[in-house]
């Protein structure tokens, strides 16, 4: 599923405001491993090998995982420089942003 709803970034950028959003790899793996992540998010232009990582580990510990355009966007939506991967912590706000992220607009 690739996420490209602006609707969703604007979920993710309130999520980074609530400090409910973990941001990079070391991060986003932590929070998955830890059972805090209700949601993953990773940048289509990250590495064959970080898409990899996240793919496994999210269906490993059953969390579900959204592609986003790019680094920058994904970025850019939590106030933060390039970032692969993005990890939301709250469940609200992870559900929200998998809704938003399929509406047909």
């Amino acid at each position: 599923m690739v996420l490209k709803n602006d609707r969703a970034m604007q979920m993710l950028s309130l999520a980074q405001r609530a400090g409910k959003v973990a941001s990079g790899e070391f991060m986003t793996e932590t929070s998955v491993k830890e059972g805090k992540s209700f949601l993953v998010i990773i940048a289509q232009d990250a590495s064959d090998n970080t898409k990899k990582k996240f793919t496994d580990m999210c269906a490993f510990h059953q969390v579900p995982l959204l592609v986003l355009r790019d680094k920058d966007a994904l970025g850019h939506a939590i106030g933060k420089e390039f970032r692969a991967s993005v990890s939301v912590n709250d469940a609200g706000l992870a559900e929200e942003i998998r809704k938003r992220a399929t509406e047909v607009v």
